[in-house]
């Protein structure tokens, strides 16, 4: 047996640059946080000779090429083509479509589990790079690079997406008094829309490949501020990176008519009359989870528990993609 596990991520700054159909011309640059929220791949020899995978659903087929699920068939035609003797079970701390980067996070657990069982070595960067791959260029997702990085080098990390597609990766400097206050004051809180990325994504990516200059100069100031965070987080200055959040989340509403909804700015504006000195919604929008940063925990959290957000606590993660057990 085999287990894995790459945890999910929240974004710290300049989030929808990363999309090759920006950084491609422009260069991008954003800021994520991994946190511990996990989704978890099993492998085991079962005792039919046949593939098995359960997730939401449950496939049993004879060969690779059968299987629906996209990503999974992808990535065994990938690491381990041959393979007619297997079952392979995911588990999630949090479900998908809530803007925690979800898929990179399933992708990347799966491949570190299935090079196990070859017995490859592979490094973080080609990990993240593979799932990018699997997901880009052969799924064809409008999404971009950093979900499927952090999943696979966790921390609290800057990457920079260079217009050749390569992707320089550096841990932000942080004071151990800036991380423990960071982490204290970040709070979560799920809004209780669930979407899909893809379609927020695809209007974004559609939109950048035409050259509208709305949304160039929208994702060049939201680099801009990203480039800002990590002054401010470097320097200790949180609050400046609570006032960034808020600036980036009025912009980032500009990207598309689907990124919010009156449900979710009612929220957001309670949020910041009670305490959350700034905050965005996490992910593509369209629904998942506020994020806030806020000096007074407890009355942002009756604040809106009381309005009936259920509050996701969070820490970060450091360890990354990483195999728990191989028997």
């Amino acid at each position: 047996m085999i287990i894995t596990r790459s945890p999910m991520r929240v974004s710290l700054g300049g989030g929808g640059t990363d999309l090759p159909s920006y950084y491609r011309e422009h260069a991008g640059f954003v800021i994520a946080a991994a946190i511990d929220k996990y989704v978890y791949i099993t492998l085991h020899e079962p005792f039919a000779d046949q593939l098995i995978v359960k997730y939401s659903k449950m496939e049993v087929v004879n060969s690779v090429e059968e299987l629906n699920h996209p990503i999974v068939r992808e990535a065994l035609k990938l690491v381990a083509p041959d393979l007619r003797h297997l079952e392979i079970t995911s588990l999630s701390d949090i479900p998908a479509g809530t803007g925690l980067g979800s898929s990179g996070s399933f992708t990347t657990a799966l491949l570190r589990a299935l090079h196990v069982l070859q017995k490859n070595s592979i490094g973080r960067q080609e990990l993240a790079e593979q799932a990018c791959h699997i997901e880009m260029d052969l799924l064809h997702e409008p999404i971009g690079k950093q979900d499927q990085y952090i999943a696979s080098f966790g921390g609290i990390t800057c990457f920079s997406f260079h217009q050749d597609g390569k992707v320089d990766v550096n841990p932000l400097k942080l004071e151990p008094e800036t991380l423990q206050n960071l982490e204290d004051n970040l709070m979560l809180f799920f809004t209780g829309f669930t979407r899909s990325a893809s379609e927020i994504l695809r209007e974004q990516d559609t939109k950048t490949r035409a050259k509208s200059s709305d949304m160039v100069s929208n994702l060049h100031f939201v680099k801009e501020l990203g480039c800002a965070s990590k002054v401010a987080l470097e320097k200790g200055d949180l609050r400046e990176f609570a006032n960034l959040m808020q600036v980036h989340w009025e912009h980032k509403k500009g990207r598309s008519k689907g990124m919010t909804n009156p449900q979710i700015d009612e929220y957001y504006n309670l949020a910041r009359q009670n305490g959350a000195l700034g905050g965005k919604l996490i992910g593509a929008g369209g629904g998942g989870f506020l994020m806030f940063y806020t000096e007074d925990k407890t009355r942002l959290r009756r604040a809106l528990r009381g309005a009936g957000l259920r509050e996701v606590r969070l820490r970060f993660d450091f360890q990354g993609s990483a195999i728990l057990a191989q028997s």
